[in-house]
């Protein structure tokens, strides 16, 4: 350690309990007890503010969003009024923070304080009730929609998983297309498969956890009958999928382990879900952000290259239980909470506009 952390209530240089750095096995309460105190610790709560970056270190455009936040509250807007409605991605700030709130009424401000600070460190503190569960695109409001933009590009093109796993879900995805071509090569000569996604394990929405039966049920009016069908899962035993392979043309991750090389075991989910994302349509698990990432991915796809929907952030993907969330993906959604419960058209919508314009013309 340099000694550049100081104690905020004192002044005086910090270092890490035992001047310890590696903390590999070791008990992590004393760092984080340490780093609340040596760092700028904000207590944002995503479910009750909006973290705002002004477009300038300027004092008024501060001063301008506490303003639109006031005018918005007198006759705040219900995230209902913007389903099917989405509005323009360069629209004006206010306009914009409207679809984007969520039923929030604070304002998290990235302020002159958390600029100057040499260290920002959010908090996980179950006591105070602080911790960031939500996408990152439906907390962070920039004032500059050009901002705003080139975040969600930058988290799209950099914060992906690593080649090597991306040519290993595409030696599969090769290999599925072949099978199902194979299988239908005059009705099918693309190789076109669907795709589920059917978490079981320990997951805590037990009204997710349908028989596969009961999930055929709620899917086969969105799904090709006899089609080629992949399924991620974490489900060990797949006798429990014999009633959907009664209909479909099943695989799964195992059955290709052989073009997976030396792949780690621990990167299994992550090739699952790049797969996955590849299907024609696509029928996950709602609050799982395992789907929720495949569908982020179908989103991108779908949003590059223009697919039926695109304008609104529309993808070809359902759930297949609670019941009556099956459809909502098939509509432009505006950010709402539970945010981590599925992902939301503002991801990907229209992310591309304005790219090369990285200052405001103001």
């Amino acid at each position: 350690m340099t000694g550049h952390l100081v104690d905020k209530h004192t002044g005086i240089v910090s270092f890490p309990p035992e001047n310890r750095t590696n903390w590999d096995g070791q008990d992590p309460k004393p760092l984080k007890e340490w780093l609340r105190n040596v760092t700028h610790t904000p207590l944002w709560k995503p479910e009750s503010c909006l973290a705002v970056i002004p477009a300038s270190a300027d004092a008024s455009d501060t001063d301008e969003l506490h303003a639109m936040k006031d005018e918005i509250l007198k006759d705040m807007p219900s995230p209902a009024d913007y389903i099917g409605k989405p509005g323009p991605v360069d629209g004006s700030p206010i306009d914009r923070m409207k679809e984007i709130l969520a039923d929030r009424k604070g304002l998290c401000m990235y302020d002159e304080e958390m600029q100057a600070a040499p260290v920002i460190h959010f908090m996980c503190y179950h006591k105070m009730r602080v911790r960031l569960l939500v996408h990152f695109y439906a907390f962070l409001f920039f004032q500059d929609w050009r901002q705003d933009l080139w975040t969600k590009r930058f988290v799209r093109d950099h914060l992906r998983y690593l080649d090597e796993l991306q040519c290993a879900a595409a030696r599969i995805v090769q290999a599925i297309r072949e099978k199902a071509r194979k299988r239908d090569p005059e009705g099918n000569p693309e190789g076109l498969f669907d795709s589920f996604h059917i978490r079981r394990g320990d997951f805590q929405y037990k009204n997710t956890r349908l028989e596969a039966d009961e999930i055929y049920k709620n899917s086969n009016d969105v799904l090709t009958e006899n089609a080629t069908v992949f399924i991620a899962t974490d489900q060990g035993k797949k006798d429990f999928f014999n009633p959907l392979k009664a209909h479909y043309d099943v695989y799964f991750l195992d059955d290709f382990k052989h073009l997976l090389g030396g792949i780690n075991t621990n990167y299994y989910g992550m090739i699952d879900q790049l797969i996955a994302s590849k299907g024609r349509v696509f029928v996950g698990t709602y609050h799982s952000t395992f789907t929720g990432f495949i569908n982020r991915m179908r989103g991108y796809y779908a949003e590059k290259h223009k697919l039926q929907g695109y304008e609104e952030g529309i993808i070809d993907s359902y759930y297949f239980a609670p019941i009556g969330q099956k459809f909502v993906m098939r509509d432009y959604v505006p950010v709402k909470q539970a945010f981590y419960a599925r992902e939301f058209p503002a991801s990907w919508r229209d992310i591309d506009k304005g790219v090369g314009e990285l200052t405001s013309n103001n």
